[in-house]
């Protein structure tokens, strides 16, 4: 399917420019409720960049259920959609305030079955550029479906129990927190905000939370135990989490420090493994 494809396709340019504005990263860095939020100049730490570099189309371009309308091709069957893994990887690192640019290519696609039946899955790879040098380099897998059957709300009120080796956070994330990050990420995706088409129309019980938002709480409290930044973060999402849910973050601490987020009936939403930079 890889030769049907492109990124047109998919709704992407082959290139983006941000100037990584320093308001932009405040307002990030206030959805987290982080209490140090960098400055122009400084380093962003990694994954704020999804943040950033985010397709602008009309609002009369959006579909029924808020996304930017693809064109008629290949994934035209495919109606829903969703980020179900990535690599991040930082040779560098991106600064605040500064122009930079990003690079995409396709490098894959095909058609598999699932549980819930038919998926084609998109693979891409973005080049972050600044100061003229590459400073992250990042893989992304989409996951393009068909309708499929409703989904059970998670029951339960489990709450991991941890190791000494191991640390444990826990989350419960409200309607506007998934409104404020839809907003700074630029995601009009309803099934984050909009209950009623969420449960009516996807089939979802409650809206859901942005796999990006998990991954962004998984990195920045590895990054705030570590007190060190990260240069690398790979993630797998295998369950949605949803509003008003709890949820758990389950760690470990060294240089390669890994991460499960589990949901309140035990089941795993997503995986996740990174890398520290080096001292």
């Amino acid at each position: 399917m890889s030769g049907e494809l492109g990124l047109a396709d998919i709704g992407l340019p082959e290139e983006a420019t941000s100037d990584l504005a320093a308001d932009q990263v405040a307002r990030i860095g206030a959805v987290l409720n982080v209490d140090h939020v960098p400055a122009k100049d400084q380093p962003l730490p990694l994954l704020w960049h999804w943040g950033f570099f985010t397709p602008v189309v009309p609002t009369t371009a959006l579909g029924a259920d808020g996304h930017p309308v693809l064109a008629a091709g290949p994934l035209t069957p495919y109606p829903r959609r969703m980020w179900a893994s990535g690599t991040v990887e930082a040779p560098g690192y991106l600064v605040v305030g500064v122009a930079a640019v990003r690079s995409t290519r396709l490098l894959d696609s095909k058609k598999v079955q699932g549980r819930s039946g038919e998926l084609c899955l998109v693979q891409l790879e973005h080049r972050y550029q600044q100061f003229g040098e590459e400073q992250l380099v990042e893989e992304q897998t989409l996951v393009y479906r068909k309708a499929g059957a409703a989904i059970p709300l998670p029951v339960g009120d489990l709450r991991p129990e941890v190791s000494r080796a191991q640390w444990r956070e826990d989350h419960t994330l409200d309607s506007p927190t998934l409104f404020r990050f839809s907003a700074v990420t630029f995601n009009s995706h309803r099934i984050h905000y909009d209950q009623p088409y969420a449960t009516s129309i996807e089939g979802y019980p409650a809206l859901v939370v942005h796999g990006p938002l998990t991954a962004l709480l998984v990195a920045e409290a590895i990054r705030t135990k570590a007190g060190r930044p990260l240069d690398r973060f790979e993630f797998r999402a295998s369950a949605p989490l949803f509003v008003d849910l709890p949820f758990a973050i389950v760690g470990t601490s060294g240089e390669a420090p890994e991460a499960h987020v589990v949901r309140n009936d035990g089941l795993e939403a997503m995986h996740v493994m990174a890398r520290l930079m080096p001292r």
